[in-house]
């Protein structure tokens, strides 16, 4: 492609000199013969240290955002390298997002559920649909591996025109606070947008709950509509700050969608969902009250996409739950082990208030917090987890590059404040060894914070952990 196509509308200085680009790429040692390199300043490296690399590798091009002299290869200069990236991406790979309805959804928790049930709705009016998320990529049934939630804007548009080519008509990915800040999904056209809630975390990125925010607003003014939930605060201020027309949802605030007879047992959810003069019965077998609110986030999206609601709801009665979002491990035991993802104070909450509404026995929650990420939440997770819970292990999340106990010494200073008996378990298998050790008739043993993951970082190598095969271990031994 010619390097004025490929610039086209991109706001950038450059030599007017027009040349063949062959490729392009944002990694030096990725760079190849006739390639555009582009210079992204990241956490812990600068592209622009990596320049000469790049066109000893045979980079033609290089887009810059700093005054660097370098010669061999044609200089191009932008305001912000990564915004660039996005709209060149979107460029080369012939824009495939214009050529499918993008979903976008938003928030702390319930993101990688909510896009699975909308997956499932959309796949049951016979619609083909891609899914980008947490839990991996997907291409109809086909499970592709990812590294992060929102890939960077080059592999996105890559997956993009993947998609389109094998005849994707919907995508729906989650969208985090990450990508939007670093302009991953920067000039998406997303047909809808969905806010789930706003609760503590990534504060070692945004810093304050208010940037946080802020990062989450940004989905909203690149939305043709938007579904919100009203019953969370910053849902209400998102709806205050509305940049496209907004549909609200929620089970205690008056919205345009919501949410009556509430019944929540171990088998799923029942609700009646009022709209205008209509109401409709919803079931869905995944229990607990986030489970309300993630079925009405799902509804009403398909819903403004223009699906019937009697297929809507019919969809959903027949959904199935997502690997390691509350999810029950068969274990031939007279108690009950769950497995969720719950890392965030919001998501500890509402797993554990979800198994105590069921549980015949002792609530016993095992979770520890990841490293090199927000120190903060460590006490008020463990707060929540001793009041909440009959008894806690204490144990080892993802540490990376912290030393494990002093992230348990942390945690505990919340478990403290409470009555709630504990245990500090540093290594992860042997917590929950022990908990299927204690676990009697009735008990529910909750596994709390690594969910779909199937490894553990410690230090900086990752460990094949996945607690499913652990668990089996633990019982056949």
């Amino acid at each position: 492609m010619l390097l004025s196509q490929l610039l086209c509308g991109v706001e950038a200085e450059w030599e007017k000199e027009d040349l063949s680009v062959s490729a392009i790429c944002y990694n030096s040692q990725k760079a190849t013969e006739g390639c555009m390199f582009v210079c992204i300043k990241g956490f812990q490296a600068d592209g622009h240290r990596y320049i000469e690399d790049a066109i000893h590798r045979g980079a033609k091009a290089v887009v810059v955002e700093d005054d660097v002299s370098f010669e061999g290869a044609v200089k191009i200069r932008v305001p912000d390298s990564r915004k660039a990236l996005a709209q060149m991406s979107a460029t080369w790979f012939l824009h495939p997002a214009k050529e499918m309805k993008i979903i976008g959804v938003t928030g702390t928790n319930g993101k990688t559920t909510v896009t699975s049930l909308i997956k499932q709705i959309l796949e049951f009016s016979g619609k083909k649909v891609g899914l980008i998320g947490t839990n991996g990529n997907m291409i109809g049934d086909e499970l592709l591996e990812s590294e992060r939630t929102t890939p960077e804007s080059y592999e996105l548009h890559e997956l993009f025109r993947a998609m389109r080519d094998r005849g994707v008509e919907y995508v729906v990915m989650e969208v985090s606070s990450h990508s939007l800040v670093l302009s991953r999904v920067y000039g998406i056209p997303f047909a809808c947008g969905v806010f789930t809630n706003l609760t503590q975390d990534h504060l070692d990125f945004h810093e304050t709950m208010e940037k946080y925010l802020e990062a989450k607003k940004m989905l909203f003014l690149m939305c043709e509509t938007a579904i919100v939930n009203i019953d969370d605060a910053a849902g209400k201020k998102i709806v205050d700050d509305a940049a496209c027309p907004m549909t609200s949802y929620s089970i205690d605030e008056k919205a345009e969608w919501q949410a009556e007879n509430v019944r929540i047992s171990a088998r799923g959810i029942l609700f009646d969902f009022k709209h205008e003069d209509k109401s409709y019965a919803v079931r869905l077998g995944i229990p607990g009250k986030f489970s309300v609110y993630n079925a009405m986030a799902a509804a009403v999206c398909a819903i403004q996409l223009g699906f019937s609601p009697e297929d809507v709801f019919t969809a959903l009665t027949v959904a199935q739950g997502v690997r390691g979002r509350a999810e029950t491990v068969y274990t031939n035991t007279d108690y009950t082990v769950i497995i969720d993802y719950a890392h965030t104070p919001d998501g500890l909450d509402n797993i554990i208030r979800t198994v105590k509404e069921f549980a015949k026995g002792r609530v016993i929650t095992v979770f520890g917090c990841g490293g090199d990420r927000d120190r903060t939440k460590r006490p008020i997770m463990g707060e929540i987890a001793g009041n909440l819970s009959d008894f806690c292990i204490i144990t080892s999340d993802n540490p990376r590059t912290e030393e494990p106990m002093s992230i348990i010494y942390e945690i505990e200073e919340g478990m403290k404040r409470t009555d709630c008996e504990y245990i500090l378990i540093e290594n992860r298998r042997d917590a929950i060894g022990y908990a299927l050790e204690i676990g009697k008739e009735g008990d529910c043993i909750i596994l709390a914070g690594k969910g779909h993951e199937t490894y553990q970082i410690i230090g900086k190598e990752k460990k094949d952990f996945d607690e499913r095969v652990i668990i089996k271990e633990l019982l056949e031994g």
